[in-house]
């Protein structure tokens, strides 16, 4: 790892606190196209019955 100096703690913060974002987005995204796909094959489902 290099040496970060003085300004590690910031540095290093603002590494976790990216990390944290993306997983948070990444998570909202799965969450998200799950509920699309769901919604989906129900009015695929409808469609199919309806003709």
């Amino acid at each position: 790892m290099p040496d970060l100096g003085k300004y590690a703690a910031e540095v290093l913060s603002s590494y976790g606190i990216s990390l944290a974002l993306i997983l948070g987005l990444v998570a909202l995204s799965i969450f998200r196209a799950r509920r699309v796909r769901e919604s989906l094959a129900e009015i695929e489902a409808r469609s199919r019955k309806n003709g």
